[in-house]
């Protein structure tokens, strides 16, 4: 396995859309939410251990999931988990772990991923990210992947990429599209020229690093300073000091849009970024009228259909003429909504925390 392959799983977030499940103090890149007896993040973390070794596997996260982190990696180093005192989106995280890793390993070719993607083609995903680091080792660019669209989702970023091409895999990038309307969704895909963004990228540490210089300076100065540190009984102490004067962007609008050395590699590997319920009830498996029941060992359905339920195991539930909802419960919380609002959770968690405070947040 090489020794300069290394990977950074970014794991600060909260999930709010899959509330009450998700919690800011256990969110949900911890929880099994599929029932496969493994958490997100674990399953995340063993794709990695493929392809770089154990100890070039980094998890940035918020300082208060440390405990999570190494209850559920057990096998991971407390220098391997790199904590933030506060959220400050995707940038600040993939600075702090790309200058870090460039600190330890000059030579270093890092993969960025989030922690609660899900990945269905595992061999077909190694093969991308090996394809990936063969092509940012011997080349000054930034890659990101792209998920070859199957519908015109509005819930995806879109990449659209030019005939400019490294080994003609890899793909120019011209423009990236945040969540378009479903009309400009159905145009990118009649043109055959977009991708979704899976918001998983490849470079050398030497191409971020300059990248940062270029794009981000006041980012760049702040991680560059703390050179003398990382490694070091003083990293946490400086870093959670420094963090917070980190502007709040993703590396996506700080870095990618911006950049001209950014390219795309075009893939297939049953990608999902199990972003919303909608995407775990199209990935669960399912009753002959539709219901998507997780655990189903105590609901029983009458007259019911096309339902994603997710309770507390060993519960007995009783649903009857329920058609086309979401039913689920944790937390001392229930949340029964129509699949087709879904996309409001997030406003009830925010009208949830203004009534009630954080107690059920």
């Amino acid at each position: 396995m090489n020794k300069n392959y290394y990977a950074i799983i970014m794991a600060g977030g909260i999930g709010s859309r899959f509330w009450p499940i998700s919690r800011t103090s256990y969110p949900k890149q911890f929880i099994d939410i599929l029932g496969t007896g493994k958490t997100l993040i674990q399953n995340t973390y063993e794709r990695f251990l493929t392809v770089c070794p154990k100890e070039n596997i980094f998890v940035v996260t918020n300082e208060i999931y440390t405990d999570i982190v190494k209850a559920q990696l057990p096998d991971i180093t407390d220098n391997q988990i790199l904590t933030e005192p506060v959220m400050r989106n995707t940038a600040p995280c993939v600075a702090y772990g790309s200058f870090k890793i460039e600190s330890l390993n000059r030579d270093a070719v890092i993969v960025v991923a989030p922690s609660d993607h899900l990945i269905l083609n595992e061999k077909a995903f190694i093969e991308t990210i090996e394809k990936s680091f063969t092509a940012a080792a011997e080349n000054d660019c930034l890659i990101t992947l792209g998920i070859k669209p199957s519908r015109p989702d509005t819930g995806y970023g879109y990449i659209q990429y030019t005939d400019e091409s490294i080994n003609s895999d890899f793909h120019k990038v011209k423009t990236f599209t945040e969540k378009p309307t479903v009309e400009i969704a159905k145009t990118f895909i009649q043109s055959g020229d977009f991708l979704w963004n899976a918001g998983i990228f490849v470079w050398s540490a030497k191409a971020i690093v300059k990248a940062f210089g270029s794009h981000l300076p006041d980012m760049n100065e702040i991680f560059a300073e703390a050179r003398q540190f990382y490694n070091t009984p003083e990293e946490k102490s400086h870093i959670h000091q420094t963090y917070l004067q980190c502007t709040n962007i993703s590396i996506d609008y700080g870095i990618m849009e911006k950049a001209d050395n950014v390219f795309v590699l075009p893939a297939e590997f049953g990608w999902s970024d199990l972003g919303t319920w909608a995407s775990i009830y199209e990935l669960a498996d399912k009753d002959y009228v539709g219901n998507a029941v997780i655990p189903s060992d105590k609901v029983i359905m009458y007259d019911s259909s096309n339902c994603m339920v997710n309770v507390p195991e060993g519960k007995l539930v009783i649903i009857q003429g329920l058609h086309d909802f979401i039913v689920v419960e944790s937390n001392n919380t229930l949340l029964i909504s129509p699949r087709d609002k879904e996309q409001s959770v997030k406003k009830i968690v925010a009208d949830v925390k203004q009534q009630f405070g954080t107690k059920y947040i």
